[in-house]
């Protein structure tokens, strides 16, 4: 079952999140607004020409597991590995964050500055629709979030995890994270996260948290040539 984190996007856009997503059965993407993701089923030779009637020129995705040249009408903006971790712990005994309040449509605004600021992955207006997002907040002023983005099966991804400069080396990510963790070990479900591989002290914490590495992953940015 594991083996659904070799292609997790498509699985999850073609099956939990289909509702979030548009698409063919030969490339699927998480709708406009969610986050700029696209998949394919076979993600080593994937079907640009079936993607692009759901793309607008210039807008810009992350795919994972494909490289070689951009096909025509596409470019390649940029090309790194990251790391697919998948939770191997103990259920966490309590909540670490119970201060934490879910985020609903009125916070996604402030949600995507936090996002924009502090660059965790893709992110849209939309991505806290996507599972449950929890934040710390300042007064009324969001300082840390983390969240849910895909599922597929009994997978459910840890994503959006940031901290505002001015609060960070507080513990407040990590804590929101034990808080996922806990709420999805409780659900039956098995928490993972991707991670950029060159982040060295990421890939620390996550291990010494309890996720162990399932395997590295290339991802690229591509973006849809203006006519």
């Amino acid at each position: 079952m594991i083996e659904v984190l070799d292609n997790v996007f498509w699985h999850a856009l073609s099956g939990a999140q289909q509702h979030c997503a548009s698409g063919t059965a030969e490339a699927r993407r998480y709708a406009p607004g969610f986050s700029p993701i696209v998949a394919f089923p076979r993600a080593e030779d994937p079907d640009f020409d079936a993607l692009q009637p759901f793309c607008a020129p210039g807008e810009r995705f992350y795919v994972a597991d494909w490289s070689g040249p951009a096909p025509a009408g596409w470019a390649i903006e940029l090309e790194a590995k990251m790391v697919c971790m998948a939770w191997a712990g103990e259920t966490p005994a309590d909540d670490a964050a119970p201060d934490a309040l879910p985020l609903d449509a009125s916070h996604a605004p402030q949600a995507l500055a936090l996002a924009e600021l502090t660059r965790p992955g893709p992110f849209g207006l939309r991505t806290i629709e996507l599972g449950d997002y929890f934040g710390l907040f300042e007064g009324e002023r969001l300082v840390a979030m983390a969240g849910e983005r895909s599922c597929a099966g009994r997978f459910r991804e840890i994503s959006g995890v940031c901290t505002h400069p001015d609060f960070q080396g507080r513990g407040m990510a990590k804590r929101l994270m034990q808080k996922l963790i806990r709420r999805q070990c409780l659900r039956g479900e098995t928490p993972f996260l991707h991670v950029m591989s060159a982040n060295a002290g990421a890939l620390a914490l996550y291990r010494r948290m309890g996720f162990a590495d399932y395997r590295e992953k290339v991802v690229r940015v591509v973006s849809r040539v203006s006519a």
